[in-house]
């Protein structure tokens, strides 16, 4: 958190003194505040691992936005098909996530990918139950819930 708000304030620091004051120039400072930041992280220990998590915050998105366009063209499909491929059921799947913040992070990551959403939590915290309107092969399902819960929980580690 620290190095965030190191790096907006390098980005101001730039638009203030390039006198430019639109979002591309606080883009760039930005970027030039992330550079500087990722170069001086080894002798500052409050920033470690910052430099880390920006290129894991962008395979997270385009992993999570693969995965939501595939869910979206899949329910599609089945919708304006006429044979119906739906097995809708409900699973528990073990969590790997121990804080509210993540458990509820993994959850409403689960929730906006289209054919699955978060039922409940167990209440010792351990699995999450899900209903999925495809419910084929449920050790694939469970594996590739797996995956972005694994993925999403590199972004707080």
């Amino acid at each position: 958190m620290i190095g965030a708000a190191w790096n907006l304030m390098l980005g101001v620091a730039w638009v203030v003194l390039t006198g430019d004051f639109s979002g591309g120039s606080l883009f760039a400072g930005l970027v030039f505040g992330y550079l500087v930041l990722a170069l001086i992280q080894p002798q500052v220990p409050a920033l470690a691992g910052y430099a880390q998590r920006l290129p894991r915050l962008i395979r997270f998105v385009g992993f999570f936005l693969k995965e939501l366009v595939v869910s979206n063209l899949r329910v599609s499909y089945d919708i304006v098909t006429p044979p119906w491929y739906m097995r809708p059921g409900v699973i528990a799947m073990p969590l790997k996530a121990r804080t509210e913040f993540e458990i509820a992070f993994v959850a409403n990551l689960i929730s906006l990918t289209p054919g699955t959403l978060s039922l409940d939590v167990s209440d010792d915290r351990r699995v999450l139950y899900i209903h999925a309107m495809f419910l084929d092969d449920e050790p694939a399902l469970t594996r590739s819930l797996a995956e972005l819960e694994r993925r999403a929980l590199e972004l707080f580690h």
